[in-house]
């Protein structure tokens, strides 16, 4: 995977200034796009998109610093025009190409990444492989935005906004893995972008012969593997932690790689006050 990602960035890089069809260069990667959205997203910090659109105005900032004519520069990085153009180059650098050209800068440059991987084993990543049948999740779902660390204020008013009484009748519902209340992100954005939005669904997971109260959301899953992730200690910290080691240790050193599909998130065990928590995080993933 990491040798895909370097690959990728070399592609992009000679691709600057005509149109990017990442769709394409994942199959000519031999893997998908959305798998290699989701990883680049994960390992370099940024969503691809933002990492192209920066990379343009970084190559671009030197034409225009060069004294190139304005309109040409922009036509030759997929602009209609110098406005566009402009607007742009300002959401990177801060400054209009003018002010640029004029004062010399300050220019927010963003050099070609460089994967590695470092294997540190820092993390005991207690993992299991589950094939299932299609199931159906149901529950009672809201629109939240993406939030990468720490607790999601809207989730939370989420689930606060159900009584009880719904709660009970989730559980009994309940009757296939993963088992018991869950929560579901699905629709997620694929370069993961954070303040995004996504599904989030609290819930259970029935099966497809289980009848489903018509006042509850449903989201079909069909069959496939997954990958079983525990994650101990505070919440939801160490939910966190183990979610972004998946990206940085797991899938780099195993032959597998995400397909699209809701991510799940069972509590096995929790504090009174959530403050801990035994948590078990299931991607649906497919073979390299």
């Amino acid at each position: 995977m990491i040798a895909e990602l370097n690959r990728l960035v070399e592609l992009v890089e000679e691709r600057l200034t005509s149109e990017i069809d990442v769709g394409e260069l994942a199959r000519g990667l031999g893997t998908t796009e959305y798998h290699l959205r989701r990883m680049f997203s994960s390992l370099a910090g940024m969503p691809l998109s933002e990492y192209i659109r920066r990379r343009r105005m970084t190559v671009a900032a030197t034409e225009v610093l060069n004294g190139d004519e304005l309109l040409g520069i922009a036509v030759r990085f997929g602009y209609g025009s110098t406005e566009a153009f402009g607007r742009a180059f300002r959401s990177v650098h801060g400054v209009s190409p003018g002010d640029a050209r004029r004062d010399g800068g300050p220019l927010r440059m963003q050099p070609q990444i460089r994967f590695r991987l470092t294997v540190e084993g820092n993390i005991i990543m207690d993992t299991r492989l589950v094939e299932r049948p299609a199931f159906r999740l149901v529950g009672h779902a809201a629109r939240v935005p993406l939030i990468h660390e720490g607790v999601n204020p809207r989730i939370q008013a989420h689930i606060a906004s159900l009584p009880e009484a719904e709660h009970a009748r989730l559980k009994q519902l309940s009757d296939t893995e993963p088992a018991g209340l869950l929560q579901v992100s699905a629709d997620v954005d694929p370069d993961y972008r954070e303040g995004s939005e996504l599904t989030y669904l609290h819930g259970v997971a029935v099966s497809q012969e289980t009848p489903v109260p018509d006042d509850l959301d449903r989201i079909d899953v069909p069959a496939g593997m997954w990958a079983v992730f525990r994650s101990e200690g505070e919440y939801p910290a160490a939910l966190q932690t183990v979610w972004a080691a998946t990206a940085t240790e797991w899938f780099p050193s195993n032959p597998w790689r995400l397909r699209p599909g809701p991510s799940i998130v069972a509590v096995l065990e929790r504090a009174e006050d959530f403050s801990m928590a035994t948590c078990e995080l299931w991607l649906p993933v497919e073979r390299a």
